[in-house]
C-alpha cells in the first residue's frame, strides 16, 4: 500500500470516531445509566438523527428521576419539537410536586406552549403575589369625589392557566367594584370611615372567574378625597342658566325695539295721511263754494267752533300742567 493510500485510511479511521463519538454521546449514556434513567444507546443516536439536541432530553430526565416524577422520553422530544422549553416544564413538575399541587406533564406542556412560563405560574401558586391598582376615582351619591388604590392579592389558578384572563382583567374588574361600591354610597364619609366595605363589597362579587388567578383578598391601601362634583355640576348648571337667561332677555328685548319701530313707522304713516288729508280740505271747501254747497256764513260757523275747539285744549293743557289744587 502506497504512503497516499495509508494516508486516507487513517483520515478515513479518524473522520469515524469522530462522527461515531458526535452520534453515540457515550458521557450523556453513562450518566443516564448511573442516574437510574433507563435510556437505550440507540434512543440516543435516534435523537441525533431526529435533530433533537440529547442534552435537551437526557438531562430533564435526569432530573425528574431523581425527584421521583416518571416522564416519557418520546413526550419530551415531541415537546421539544413543538417549541416547547423541556427543562422549564420539569422544572415546574419537580417544583409542583414539592408543593403538594396536582400538575401533570401534559397540563405543564400544554401552559409551556401557549407561552406562559410555567414555572412562574407553579411559584406564583405557592407564593401569592401582590397587584397594586392605579388610583381608581369614584363620586359618591352626595357628590364627593372619593379617589382609593387597592391591593389585590392572587395565587395562580393551574387549572385555568391556559386560556384564563391576564392581571389587566383582575384590575378592571377591581376597579369597576370600586367605582360601583363608592357611587352607591350615600355619604362620602361612610367610605372614608369603613375602607373595608369596598373589599368585602368587591370580593364577594366573585371577579376572578374566567381568569387565571384565584383572588385571596382585596385590600384597601389609601382613600382621598377629591373636588366636590355636586356643587361644580351645580356651579356650571347655575351659569348656564344664566347664559340662557341672558340670551331670552336680549330676544325680548330685540322683539321690544322692532315692536317700537314698527309702531314709529305705523305713526309716521299715519301723520302722513293726516297731513295729506288737511292738504285736501281747503281744496274740497273752494270746490263747495264754487258748487253752491257752501256759504260764507257756514265757512265763519266752522271757523267758530274751531277757535272754540282751541280754546278748550289749551285751557285743559294748562289745568294739566298745575295739577290738581286742594280744597278747602
Amino acid at each position: 500500500m502506497s504512503e497516499y493510500g495509508l494516508v486516507a485510511v487513517i483520515a478515513l479511521i479518524i473522520l469515524g470516531v469522530f462522527f461515531i463519538l458526535y452520534m453515540i454521546p457515550f458521557r450523556l449514556w453513562i450518566a443516564a445509566i448511573s442516574s437510574g434513567v433507563s435510556m437505550s444507546i440507540f434512543s440516543l443516536i435516534g435523537m441525533r438523527l431526529r435533530r433533537v439536541p440529547p442534552t435537551q432530553i437526557v438531562l430533564p430526565k435526569i432530573k425528574a428521576t431523581k425527584a421521583g416524577i416518571d416522564t416519557d422520553t418520546d413526550k419530551l422530544e415531541a415537546h421539544f419539537l413543538a417549541g416547547g422549553h423541556v427543562d422549564h416544564v420539569i422544572n415546574a413538575l419537580v417544583a409542583a410536586a414539592k408543593a403538594d399541587i396536582d400538575l401533570d406533564f401534559e397540563r405543564a406542556a400544554a401552559i409551556d406552549l401557549a407561552g406562559r412560563d410555567v414555572l412562574k405560574a407553579v411559584q406564583m401558586s405557592v407564593l401569592p403575589k401582590v397587584i397594586t391598582t392605579p388610583e381608581v376615582v369614584a363620586v359618591a351619591k352626595d357628590g364627593i369625589e372619593v379617589k382609593a388604590i387597592a391591593r389585590i392579592t392572587v395565587r395562580t389558578n393551574i387549572k385555568q392557566l391556559v386560556g384564563g384572563a391576564t392581571e389587566e382583567t383582575i384590575i378592571a374588574r377591581v376597579g369597576e367594584g370600586i367605582v360601583t361600591t363608592i357611587g352607591s354610597a350615600d355619604i362620602h364619609k361612610a367610605v372614608l370611615e369603613n375602607p373595608d366595605l369596598i373589599s368585602k363589597t368587591v370580593l364577594d362579587k366573585g371577579l376572578d372567574a374566567g381568569t387565571a388567578f384565584e383572588i385571596l383578598s382585596i385590600d384597601i391601601a389609601d382613600v382621598n378625597i377629591g373636588i366636590n362634583i355636586g356643587a361644580q355640576l351645580q356651579t356650571d348648571q347655575a351659569e348656564a342658566d344664566k347664559i340662557i337667561a341672558q340670551a331670552k332677555a336680549e330676544e325680548r328685548r330685540a322683539f321690544a325695539v322692532a315692536a317700537e319701530q314698527e309702531m314709529k313707522a305705523r305713526v309716521r304713516e299715519m301723520r302722513a295721511k293726516v297731513v295729506e288729508a288737511e292738504a285736501q280740505v281747503p281744496l274740497a271747501m273752494a270746490e263747495a263754494f264754487r258748487s253752491g254747497n257752501m256759504g260764507i256764513m257756514d265757512y265763519y260757523r266752522m271757523k267758530n267752533v274751531a277757535a272754540d275747539t282751541d280754546m278748550r285744549d289749551s285751557i285743559a293743557k294748562s289745568t294739566e300742567d298745575q295739577g290738581p289744587t286742594d280744597e278747602s
